[in-house]
């Protein structure tokens, strides 16, 4: 990205351009970028084309001033920290299910970056409910964050669902997802984004969610139901009419649509 792009980018999310490619500017920009680019899944229920290039996933984030899914959000910020001077690597991962397993190859797009102070970090803006800010990826013990306690493990010969040389993350002892720490590219993520948006299988088809992280809590509006946690304060409130719908995607979120997204769980109730 050249400058003025990357200066709407910066805008976007409300911080100032850092000085350097230092860890607190990264952990600022992380922050800033959940707090504000929405975790969204409207575009495969509108039936818009995502592409996985850079270029475009910047301009749905900064001009269009919508979110995305993980290939997206992440996509868009390695194009962003790149152009600040952190050094990033795209990453494959594989999402935690609760049965035990592990998803598709290329489930989830995880960034590993590196900062001007030399510390590695494990970046992700694209998962939902997660860490605020990102984990130090060479730390094998507890990692305390406003989102939970996050470690991240060395995945051996036979461990849990990956080879020798994964991670795996946790979140407050629960399996999040693995890691494998290979570098890959935009491109290597079409398989997984086409498996989310078509499979009937993908939660991504059979859910409809915009979620964006608060100062004291966090929103999400799925289908009719916009729910607040604040100060640990749970608070659900039922839309009743379309405009209620549109008008809180765009007070809550920045996101101005002429039509709603179809809501899959009202076709299958």
């Amino acid at each position: 990205m050249d400058r003025t792009r990357t200066d709407a980018y910066l805008d976007r999310i409300g911080v100032p351009r850092p000085a350097a490619a230092t860890d607190d500017a990264l952990r600022a920009l992380h922050l800033a970028h959940l707090r504000t680019v929405p975790f969204e899944n409207l575009s495969v229920h509108l039936g818009e084309e995502i592409t996985l290039d850079s270029d475009a996933l910047v301009a749905k984030v900064v001009e269009r001033r919508r979110g995305g899914f993980c290939y997206e959000l992440n996509g868009a910020f390695a194009a962003l920290l790149d152009a600040l001077g952190f050094g990033v690597t795209l990453l494959q991962a594989r999402v935690a299910g609760e049965d035990g397993g592990f998803g598709i190859p290329y489930d989830h797009l995880a960034l590993r970056v590196r900062s001007s102070e030399g510390t590695t970090w494990l970046a992700d803006v694209g998962f939902g409910t997660h860490c605020h800010y990102p984990l130090v990826m060479d730390e094998r013990g507890d990692q305390r964050d406003p989102g939970g306690v996050f470690r991240v493990e060395d995945v051996g010969e036979g461990g849990p669902g990956g080879g020798c040389g994964d991670l795996l993350v946790r979140r407050d002892g629960v399996p999040q997802y693995l890691v494998e720490p290979r570098p890959r590219s935009l491109r290597d993520f079409e398989v997984g984004s086409w498996y989310h948006r078509t499979s009937p299988a993908s939660h991504f088809t059979r859910s409809l969610v915009c979620s964006r992280l608060t100062d004291d809590g966090r929103i999400t509006l799925s289908g009719h139901t916009l729910t607040t946690t604040a100060g640990g304060e749970r608070i659900v409130t039922e839309l009743v009419d379309d405009a209620d719908v549109l008008r809180a995607y765009d007070q809550h979120f920045g996101i101005v649509l002429d039509r709603l997204p179809p809501d899959p769980a009202a076709a299958q109730g």
